[in-house]
């Protein structure tokens, strides 16, 4: 039985030029799967220059979820970092979409969860990318430690210190700083009056 089917495309600032990851490209294949499936696409929403780390920040998606849910319809997306770079965030639409009777389709990744097989498999790559999510974190976390332990820096230089070479040297007039914010914490000023004295004293932060 052919179904309701919404698209949903997205690019971030830094990908629009990107070769095949544009919305005329991301749309095309949704087209072109509706075209080959007989189901009937009635829309297809794109979210421009926004990236795939905060959903309440994409319009485009929280309406294409409404109305994808409501028809109880498809969902089509060209991979599933267009729907979101966080795997949590990918398996929360999925739920929502399966407690109102729609399905997730991930063009990419041959992803269909209208089948059986579809949703189990959808599962096991969401299991595969958190696993590969929390390697990653595990190697950063020891690589910041090692470099910690050596006294190397890494980005961004500390409020109180300069670069020199791979290494964070003090800088007076700003440890001096940072020692009457210290004083001033610890007589129970709060954080926000502190910046706001700082700021009316024309003092800049790291960043100017």
């Amino acid at each position: 039985q052919d179904m309701k089917a919404y698209g949903y495309c997205r690019v971030s600032t830094s990908e629009q030029a990107v070769k095949g990851v544009s919305l005329e490209a991301q749309a095309q294949s949704i087209q072109e799967w509706a075209s080959n499936t007989g189901n009937k696409l009635i829309r297809v929403f794109e979210d421009a220059g926004i990236s795939g780390t905060k959903l309440r920040q994409r319009p485009a998606l929280q309406e294409a979820l409404v109305k994808t849910c409501s028809d109880h319809a498809i969902l089509v997306v060209y991979s599933l970092s267009r729907l979101s770079r966080s795997t949590k965030d990918t398996l929360h639409i999925a739920e929502k979409l399966d407690r109102a009777g729609a399905d997730l389709i991930s063009l990419s990744e041959q992803i269909d969860t209208t089948s059986a097989s579809g949703k189990m498999i959808f599962r096991l790559l969401a299991i595969l990318a958190e696993f590969e999510a929390d390697q990653i974190s595990e190697r950063t976390s020891a690589a910041l430690q090692h470099k910690k332990a050596k006294g190397l820096v890494y980005s961004p230089v500390p409020f109180g210190f300069k670069r020199e070479g791979d290494r964070l040297i003090p800088v007076d007039l700003e440890q001096n700083i940072l020692e009457s914010m210290l004083n001033m914490k610890s007589e129970g000023r709060s954080y926000r009056w502190i910046a706001e004295y700082l700021t009316e004293q024309g003092i800049p932060t790291k960043n100017g």
